[in-house]
């Protein structure tokens, strides 16, 4: 990459950082005051940010996405089992999936306006430093969830992974659907390769996302269910294309 191109790079990532951090701001603040008087309402707030976080990254930055397999997600609530890279698949799912209950890190709703936001939505807070704790949250407030009708998404990684790097899939998504009986979604993507784990500049391309078959768990064990999610999206992978230089 020429000093020409990693300027422009830059750039363009100030730019889209900025049109972030302002819209943020203020989309964050709008939530919080609907979140006290129409809850459903905030909920289609934070997904019309996140498809304009996707869009305006797409014109600003150049990172385009392509999906297949979108149609293995049912109307019916799922355990969406999804690869971890980068900030930008959870833009992306929370802008398409229907109304879902998010498995995250209780220290991100400590993030003044943002994470305030944030609880507005119903998520599961889990502490990962207390694995057994966080397990059992995940499985009480995942089925009841469930019950209400909303998918939950877990990242089984626990974390975000570099681009050809895999991290341990642990077993809290795996162990609510075998608990619960509902199905798992698995979800494979490469947009690590365009937005980094700590990374600045985005890589103008396109991520591909790549949803799987429906893994049913009636009778299965948590290990088996997450080995089964863990081969598919790590074989997937392996067919997913890398960044090219000449989309630079």
């Amino acid at each position: 990459m020429s000093t020409r191109q990693h300027i422009n790079l830059v750039i363009r990532a100030l730019v889209f950082y900025s049109g972030m951090l302002v819209s943020g701001i203020l989309i964050g603040a709008v939530i919080l005051v609907f979140g006290l008087w129409r809850p459903t309402w905030s909920y289609a707030l934070s997904q019309m940010w996140c498809r304009w976080q996707i869009e305006w990254l797409r014109c600003i930055c150049g990172v385009d996405y392509q999906v297949s397999g979108w149609d293995n997600v049912p109307d019916e609530p799922v355990v969406i089992l999804a690869k971890h890279q980068s900030a930008w698949e959870t833009l992306f799912l929370h802008s398409r999936l229907p109304p879902v209950a998010w498995v995250l890190k209780r220290e991100l709703l400590w993030i003044p306006l943002f994470g305030w936001a944030m609880t507005m939505i119903g998520p599961i807070a889990i502490n990962r430093k207390a694995a057994s704790s966080a397990i059992s949250k995940i499985i009480e407030q995942g089925q009841q969830a469930l019950a209400q009708g909303r998918s939950v998404v877990v990242f089984p990684e626990g974390t975000r992974s570099a681009p050809g790097q895999r991290g341990r899939y642990k077993l809290g998504g795996a162990r609510l659907a075998a608990r619960s009986g509902y199905p798992v979604v698995p979800i494979a993507h490469n947009a690590g390769e365009f937005w980094r784990r700590q990374g600045f500049i985005k890589t103008p391309g396109t991520v591909h996302v790549v949803v799987g078959p429906l893994i049913p768990t009636q009778g299965l064990s948590a290990q088996q269910i997450n080995q089964q999610a863990e081969e598919w999206i790590e074989q997937t992978m392996l067919t997913l294309p890398a960044a090219r230089s000449d989309e630079l």
